[in-house]
């Protein structure tokens, strides 16, 4: 039995898949990769199914010593990557060997990454899932220092390439298209959105990302209606861009709650939804709508 073990963490390492589907109407929510596309890609340089299990890091810090032969990829966040000290590419296959070390240095763009092993990560599921829910607590634990993680067998086919170049473009400004929303019409200036740019607030998480004008900035923030009234709680999608009354949007990551009572003001895109998992705090942004 191959195994990886855990020699550091970073600030936050879980293992990640695809979610867990079709139970939001038990409340609870879908979980998995915040990034998906990138982890769909680590799965698919390794030869696994796309829902294989994944860690995904916050800030880069892991580092993980195989314990037989295993191969591993790291895609995501723009980041360095180091096989036993020496530098290897992001998002390009590399094989360990028994004894040799893996670590991912934190991002000089971007917030998470993704380590697939060929074979997946073989822990137990929950409801279908080896998703880690940081809202629910459903699914396995964060990782800890010294754990010993199984490789699985979920291995498929080889990958048609072994290695996928990264997106090099770091806009200063991150743009995320999106979708008006169910309940713009209960705003005052719904518009507002689409107006000037937006920061980055580090109240953000798997949950969510919480947003703010600059200090001093001539754009409005987000207002409810006077005579909108309280809205019942609905269910509410992955990407829905919510305006509590404060004015200051959240948009809803892989953890969101499954039901939410304020106005959804729009709802992101697949491509803004991976974009949005990328965002770190005081990143400024800006609203397309298509």
């Amino acid at each position: 039995m191959t195994t990886l073990t855990v020699l550091a963490t970073g600030p936050l390492a879980t293992f990640q898949d695809r979610g867990r589907h079709g139970y939001a109407h038990l409340g609870v929510p879908t979980s998995g990769g915040a990034d998906r596309g990138s982890l769909m890609l680590a799965n698919r340089l390794v030869g696994n199914d796309e829902s294989a299990a994944t860690i995904e890091m916050t800030l880069g810090g892991l580092r993980v010593r195989a314990d037989g032969d295993v191969l591993a990829v790291v895609t995501g966040a723009d980041t360095a990557l180091r096989h036993n000290g020496v530098p290897v590419g992001l998002a390009a296959a590399v094989v360990l060997h028994e004894g040799d070390e893996l670590a991912v240095d934190p991002p000089s763009w971007g917030l998470r990454n993704y380590l697939a092993v060929r074979g997946g990560f073989d822990v137990e599921p929950v409801l279908g899932s080896r998703s880690t829910d940081t809202l629910s607590g459903l699914g396995p634990p964060a990782l800890t220092a010294n754990l010993r993680v199984r490789v699985g067998h979920a291995a498929g086919e080889w990958p048609s390439a072994e290695s996928a170049p990264p997106n090099t473009e770091h806009p200063r400004i991150v743009v995320l298209e999106a979708h008006q929303g169910p309940r713009s019409d209960l705003l005052t200036a719904p518009t507002a959105l689409y107006s000037g740019t937006w920061l980055v607030s580090a109240d953000s998480n798997r949950v969510g990302v919480r947003i703010d004008r600059a200090e001093g900035s001539s754009y409005p923030l987000l207002t409810h209606r006077d005579d909108a009234g309280e809205l019942r709680s609905e269910g509410v999608a992955h990407g829905s861009v919510q305006v509590p009354p404060s004015g200051r949007p959240v948009l809803f990551l892989a953890d969101h709650p499954v039901t939410g009572g304020y106005p959804v003001a729009a709802v992101l895109t697949d491509a803004a939804i991976d974009l949005a998992a990328q965002l770190v705090p005081g990143t400024e942004i800006r609203f397309r709508r298509r």
